[in-house]
């Protein structure tokens, strides 16, 4: 809530304050004090001569005088008052003491309810106020931007004309042109309906999160330059069942007015998911909103014109009726992008960023395999960030670098002291994992070798596909195995001995070996699929699934992957036992440089040694390392081992 905002709502309770304050001043009740005196009191104190103001004013209505004043021992805010009946003799003490004793002011008013009109006045206007801001600010909390009574209206936001188009979509080639139709359909309808064809009512855009779903979304109705509304899947859903369904109605009800128009449902899966699923039963308000938006994209009645485009990253959860042609005629699955794909999102992302003429956008790409839309631009954003704490011109391939390193695995904690014994296995672990990459042509390529620790890792290998690839051979997946299983094998050479650090690798080569023993048909047990690939989605349906394998079936499986990671092992430890010197070269100048990226492997692998004359800029380390307690004097190692830092 804006500034604005802010005001505009404090203002009903701003007048509520002022009107409150008002009457306390009106009816005489801020701060003043209101003596009641007897007939007797007020005749002592008359005749002692202690009456300083009276202020006598009759009451035609009662038949009684109402005597107002003052004592000469009252404050400034202090009075009396007293009612008495209409008397002769009253009125003739109260002369006698005036002329008597002279020491008081005597006045004597006309009876303002002797007139009607004035009566009504005193009376009703008070409460007509009051009734009027009553009612005044009860209708701005309904009908005004709070709308606190406005359950069944549709949550959907209008956005009369998207400003993002075509050109703010890199990457999504085939995906623009399948939805180019549903742009062609909202320009010109009649070159479709002429031919007879029906245009599909709803597109449904699957895939990873991050990779421009929503954007794409936008992009259409920005090109088809019609209205857009724009919803989540979570705000048809609330607490009183019925309010779901009340504002799915609400919502097409004003699409047909603005009509054509796009809808986009964003994580439709938070209201489409499948029916009666789940250990209870279903959600009557989830399925009941589900049911009115079935009916609202194909029942009885015709909602033409209208576009509905959703967004998922879980289509195996979605009910099957929300599928079927009529409702969500087409899928369109955006996926993660390829090389050429990540150069074009970068080139998008790049255009305001100032970036070192030694970085190629080709070169950033191809270190990328596996990232998002959305991790590409945060990795540009992190490495700007990086070069304004550093003083930077220019973001360097340092920050990009490091970039990197942070987005896959946090932040360098330099701060964090190893042992020279955990320093000296973590050296050897990551380099295990390099010599593997080097040795075998299946095994991921390595990019970087760092031992300085980052989130939960104590150094990590960084390490991509040769080439990006659909399909894997067996003896790709083997040797990817191999790879995996490098830091362990070195540890056990080197020292005879092994840690823990070989965690996370030894859970990537079990999924590996489980994949190809029970979905890829790559074992003894045949060309069979004895598990599903994903997992059940429904804990009710993990209680109630009937087994497709028999217990000596599953007994099998785990043999078969004992047996492919084993051979893997020996394979592995034959490999680093033959590669013991490039092993040590590798891990001793890790110990020496702490980072070393793949250009200096390749050229460390060549001449054994790293080249002299390439040093990068001081400025080039980890941010976290220009934390470090600087010494006034530096020799050249030193220096040098910073740089490569």
């Amino acid at each position: 809530m804006n500034k604005k905002e802010i005001k505009k709502s404090l203002v009903p309770y701003a007048f509520l304050l002022i009107f409150f304050v008002g009457c306390l001043i009106f009816f005489n009740i801020f701060d003043n004090k209101v003596n009641e005196l007897t007939y007797d009191e007020f005749i002592k104190d008359l005749n002692g001569g202690k009456v300083t103001e009276l202020t006598i004013t009759p009451k035609v209505r009662t038949e009684t005088y109402k005597l107002v004043g003052k004592l000469d021992d009252y404050k400034e805010n202090e009075s009396f008052i007293l009612y008495l009946p209409y008397s002769d003799e009253f009125i003739s003490k109260i002369t006698d003491a005036k002329e008597t004793t002279s020491n008081f002011e005597l006045t004597i008013e006309n009876d303002p309810e002797a007139s009607s009109w004035l009566a009504a006045i005193v009376e009703v206007i008070p409460i007509l106020i009051l009734a009027g801001v009553t009612i005044w600010i009860f209708t701005r909390q309904i009908g005004g931007s709070n709308k606190s009574m406005d359950f069944g209206k549709s949550r959907a936001k209008l956005v009369e004309e998207s400003r993002a188009t075509f050109k703010d979509v890199a990457g999504l080639t085939e995906e623009k042109e399948e939805v180019q139709e549903l742009i062609d359909f909202l320009k010109n309808p009649k070159k479709f309906t002429n031919m007879g064809a029906r245009i599909p009512k709803g597109v449904l855009l699957v895939g990873p999160p991050g990779t421009g779903k929503t954007l794409l979304a936008r992009a259409v109705a920005g090109e088809a330059k019609v209205p857009f509304y724009y919803i989540s899947g979570s705000d048809f859903v609330e607490l009183f069942v019925g309010i779901g369904a009340s504002r799915v109605r609400d919502m097409f009800k004003q699409a047909k007015m603005n009509a054509p128009c796009l809808i986009f449902i964003d994580e439709i899966d938070a209201v489409g998911r499948q029916r009666g699923t789940g250990l209870g039963g279903g959600h009557d308000e989830r399925e009941q909103t589900l049911n009115q938006l079935l009916t609202e994209m194909d029942g009885f009645g015709a909602n033409e014109g209208i576009i509905i485009i959703a967004a998922t990253n879980r289509p195996d959860v979605l009910d099957p009726a929300l599928l079927r042609p009529g409702r969500f005629d087409r899928q369109v699955t955006v996926s993660l992008p390829d090389k050429n794909a990540r150069i074009e999102i970068l080139k998008v992302h790049a255009k305001n960023k100032i970036l070192d003429k030694n970085i190629t956008l080709e070169y950033l790409a191809k270190r990328t395999p596996g990232f998002s839309g959305a991790d590409l631009e945060n990795l540009l954003n992190e490495a700007a960030l990086l070069a304004v704490r550093r003083n930077k011109k220019e973001i360097t391939m340092s920050e990009i670098d490091e970039a990197t390193d942070r987005v896959l695995m946090g932040p360098a904690k330099v701060t964090k002291k190893y042992t020279d014994k955990e320093k000296k296995l973590v050296a050897f672990h990551e380099a295990g994992h390099a010599v593997m990459g080097l040795k075998l042509d299946g095994a991921n390529e390595v990019q970087k070798i760092t031992i300085i620790p980052r989130g939960h890792a104590g150094g990590y290998t960084m390490m991509t596909p040769k080439e990006e690839a659909f399909n894997y051979t067996k003896n790709e997946l083997l040797e990817a195995i191999c790879g995996l299983l490098g830091g362990r094998v070195a540890e056990e050479v080197t020292f005879s001995e092994i840690t823990t650090g070989a965690h996370d690798d030894f859970k990537k080569a079990t999924k590996i070996a489980r994949s190809m023993v029970t979905e890829y048909g790559m074992s003894n047990l045949g060309p069979m699929m004895l598990e599903e690939p994903d997992g059940n989605t429904f804990l009710g349906r993990d209680y109630t699934k009937n087994r497709n394998i028999s217990d000596t079936v599953a007994h099998e499986i785990d043999e078969e992957m004992r047996s492919i990671i084993n051979s893997c092992y020996e394979k592995t430890k034959k490999i680093i036992t033959e590669n013991k010197e490039l092993l040590s070269l590798i891990a001793n100048t890790l110990l020496e440089e702490e980072t070393i990226t793949k250009e200096e492997i390749d050229y460390l692998v060549e001449n054994g040694h790293l080249p002299k004359n390439d040093q990068q800029s001081k400025n080039d380390k980890p941010l976290a390392e220009e934390k470090k307690e600087e010494t006034p004097k530096k020799n050249k190692k030193n220096i040098k081992k910073e740089d490569t830092e």
